[in-house]
């Protein structure tokens, strides 16, 4: 007969156990700020300004007609959820576009409503005018986009 001798099985520190569970707790907070809601794209109407159109920034859209300025209401907008683009409507013919992300934690906006682009996460609101923080906690606006309107066609550049 032999006999086997049982070496006691290391456990992992307390440490790593904390590390790993802090790592975990934090995958999930950073996955609930930038989970898509669900909702479709918004548009509603009031509050027009004075804005000229274009903007500053990159655009996601490679010169691909986007939409048509029939479809963007006038001190509104619209939300492209596969573009990550706002296009808005501040006054009739002006046309701006704002990337979707949120600068405060990153989620998308989700509505437009009142001249106000809505973020859901956290509750910040962005001016259609021109991206600026009309309410936090977001200290920064939305990233302005370029686009081109020719004719009745939106296009992102």
């Amino acid at each position: 007969m032999t006999s086997e001798s049982t070496a006691p099985v290391e456990a992992p520190a307390r440490r790593t156990v904390m590390a790993a569970a802090g790592a975990a707790g934090l995958a999930v907070a950073l996955t609930a700020c930038g989970t898509d809601n669900g909702s479709s794209d918004s548009s509603n109407t009031q509050a027009g300004a004075n804005a000229s159109s274009g903007g500053s920034g990159s655009g996601s859209g490679g010169g691909a007609a986007l939409a048509k300025t029939t479809d963007i209401p006038e001190g509104g907008g619209k939300i492209f959820k596969e573009q990550s683009v706002v296009v808005t409507q501040p006054a009739a013919g002006t046309f701006k576009a704002f990337s979707t992300k949120c600068p405060h934690q990153g989620c998308a906006v989700s509505s437009i409503a009142d001249g106000i682009i809505h973020c859901p996460c956290h509750g910040s609101e962005f001016s259609v005018e021109d991206g600026s923080v009309k309410k936090g906690p977001a200290t920064s606006g939305l990233s302005a986009q370029k686009l081109t309107v020719s004719g009745d066609s939106i296009t992102l550049e």
